[in-house]
């Protein structure tokens, strides 16, 4: 039985909405959201670029480049503007027209806040895994018949990004990040968590939150709020998430990979077309009864590789038992969920013959920095047995000179590293500590690895990785940008 704290009542929809800076994977799942549920939605952002361009364009949301007050009244007067991302400066000339003409303007996180969470708030917050979390919790009550609203921070591969509808229960991931630039609160404040899913606490942002104290007030505050007929989740093996429940006076429920847990997994077999592995139910409530044996051990199977997702997987799992949906639609939704755009996708597939006539495999990853890279390598490692061509491009807090030491060893799992010329940064004026750039980057990472290479144009990545790859090799794109249209055009290249 669906365990339910409470009901909403009627919310009135706007009719026209327009988002400044639109081209965010967020604000663009927000768009398409409304403009499911009917409402007219127009945007714009300072540049549009795949694959969040494609998506709008896909679903026929109109938008415009810069920032032009008067191209918003060609489709009338928006019933609310909405402000996301770089869109949020109170300079923004379509800013000061939503103040000027008295428009309501609310941050995404707001609008999120008003539109899309109900009154059984199912949050997925932490420093890692909570788009992958989210995602696959909203895939699993829709599969449950549960109509939920929901959004998440990265494109699925499986199933709309965002919806909005008359349920009483919402899925979204819960970001720690800033609400606007003019409102440095965490976007989660908005979120009203009833089911929180913690799965991890480990100092990020530091541009946000100078000190880890200051860090881990928030996920504090957070947990703090939940409702004591709620349910708080946490990774058992996470320190920073006991840190931040540790001196709650209600039960926390844990997941994680150790017996200690309320539900573990173990018995992880990777393969290339996914992982298999078990997951054991400590919690007696939600044993299965068949005949006269109890079953509290189950079988899981997903198409998404990474150990990580099997910790991921088993979360979202043990979430949506302590919801009460029936274990055979949460096993079916974990078996058909796909995973995440650029969470580990594959772009080619080397094992599919008429795909891939070289017989080549290329990933597309989110991994911009040297841990989650080594995370990457790791488990590609462990499933493919010839070369590894890794083409990387960290974030900017992987181009300060004091994380050069974090490139030791690394990329040891690759046989290749490929440096392109990395995207331009802002710097202030008389900013001294300027960011490292692609040919000493290289030069740090051979340090601890032979074979480096820094290519300043994009046309020779592309030729060079595609000349270096025979049968079976993979080619791994790893970074936050999306490098230009180079994974498309080696891609192409390989068919």
């Amino acid at each position: 039985m669906i365990k339910k704290l409470s009901t909403d009542g009627n919310l009135s929809i706007p009719k026209y909405i327009h988002i400044i800076g639109i081209c965010g994977v967020a604000t663009s799942a927000l768009a398409v959201a409304f403009q499911e549920r009917g409402v007219k939605v127009t945007g714009s952002d300072k540049g549009f670029y795949p694959p969040v361009s494609t998506y709008l364009s896909d679903f026929g949301i109109k938008y415009h480049a810069g920032w032009h007050p008067e191209k918003i009244e060609e489709y009338g007067r928006p019933d609310i503007i909405v402000a996301g991302g770089i869109g949020t400066s109170l300079s923004n000339p379509e800013v000061i027209y939503a103040k000027g003409k008295n428009i309501p303007l609310l941050s995404f996180a707001e609008a999120l806040g008003k539109y899309v969470i109900k009154s059984n708030s199912v949050v997925a917050a932490g420093t890692w895994g909570k788009t992958t979390s989210s995602s696959l919790l909203s895939y699993i009550l829709i599969k449950a018949n549960m109509k939920p609203s929901y959004f998440t921070g990265g494109l699925s591969l499986s199933h709309a990004t965002g919806a909005i509808s008359d349920s009483d229960w919402s899925v979204v991931e819960g970001d720690e990040y800033q609400v606007a630039i003019y409102d440095k609160r965490p976007k989660f404040v908005f979120y009203k968590p009833t089911h929180l899913l913690l799965t991890s606490v480990s100092w990020d942002h530091a541009d946000l939150y100078p000190t880890e104290e200051q860090y881990f007030e928030v996920f504090e505050k957070l947990v703090a709020d939940v409702p004591n007929k709620g349910i708080i989740l946490i990774c058992n093996d996470d320190a920073g998430a006991h840190k931040v429940t540790d001196n709650l006076k209600r039960p926390v429920v844990t997941y994680g990979k150790t017996t200690e847990a309320d539900y573990y997994y173990h018995d992880i077999k990777s393969t290339k077309n996914g992982l298999l592995f078990k997951i054991t139910s400590n919690r007696k409530d939600n044993r299965i009864k068949s005949k006269s044996q109890e079953i509290n051990t189950f079988d899981i199977k997903t198409p998404m590789l990474g150990r990580f997702n099997a910790e991921n997987i088993t979360g979202c799992f043990a979430m949506a038992m302590e919801i009460g949906i029936p274990t055979e639609n949460i096993i079916e939704a974990i078996d058909n969920f796909r995973g995440i755009k650029r969470r580990f996708e594959k772009r080619l597939d080397g094992e599919i013959d008429s795909i891939s006539k070289n017989g080549i495999t290329v990933f597309d990853c989110h991994a911009p920095t040297p841990e989650k890279a080594y995370s990457i390598l790791e488990t590609l490692r462990e499933v493919y047995d010839k070369k590894i061509i890794a083409i990387y491009e960290p974030n900017i807090g992987g181009r300060r000179r004091e994380t050069a030491s974090q490139y030791n060893g690394s990329f040891e799992m690759a046989d290749m590293v490929i440096i392109p010329k990395l995207t331009k940064l802002k710097v202030a004026d008389g900013d001294i500590h300027l960011p490292m750039e692609g040919d000493e980057l290289a030069d740090i990472m051979g340090n601890t690895h032979s074979n480096i290479k820094y290519k300043d144009n994009d046309d020779g990545v592309v030729s060079f990785a595609v000349s270096h790859v025979k049968k079976g090799d993979v080619i791994v794109f790893m970074g936050s940008h999306g490098f230009r249209g180079m994974i498309e055009a080696v891609v192409e290249e390989l068919r």
